[in-house]
């Protein structure tokens, strides 16, 4: 996976802010004193094509965190399963879940962990913004599936 004809992903504070272009990834991450929340970030990937949408999430997470080491996806969110993403010269191994309950997991370093809500590809910009918004709440103990029941997403 070397290729990546789509647009960076977008590192955004408030997304009521920017309109992302189609084709876009939009990433949502807060970083707080305590991460007592159940999600560290939220991502809105624009398709299930993993080859177009997965670099520019990975170099805009790497540009924030340092070197990635693994990702974990839900295997159902994706059209195709590869084992590596080779990002800028970069190896980042994925983990394939069946458990299908929209987060994954950045693993940086060796025990360092960050969970994201995953958002599905179709929703509307309001439902993402409502979702994304929620998920970074600092204190939110709410699930994925609370967070989509809640901003009307149903993850198809």
């Amino acid at each position: 996976m070397t290729a990546d004809p789509t647009p960076p992903a977008m590192l955004l504070a408030d997304t009521q802010a920017h309109q992302a272009a189609p084709g876009t990834a939009v990433l949502r991450m807060e970083t707080t004193p305590r991460r007592d929340g159940t999600f560290d970030g939220a991502w809105w990937p624009r398709s299930r094509d993993l080859e177009t949408q997965l670099p520019g999430l990975i170099r805009a997470l790497t540009e924030r965190l340092g070197p990635l080491a693994r990702i974990g996806l839900d295997a159902s969110a994706w059209d195709v399963h590869t084992r590596h993403a080779i990002v800028d010269g970069h190896m980042v191994r994925i983990d394939w879940s069946a458990v299908d309950d929209n987060t994954m997991l950045i693993t940086r370093g060796r025990q360092d962990i960050f969970s994201f809500l995953m958002l599905p590809p179709q929703i509307d910009t309001t439902a993402a913004r409502a979702a994304m918004a929620m998920a970074v709440q600092d204190g939110n103990s709410a699930s994925a599936a609370e967070i989509l029941t809640a901003t009307g997403i149903t993850s198809a």
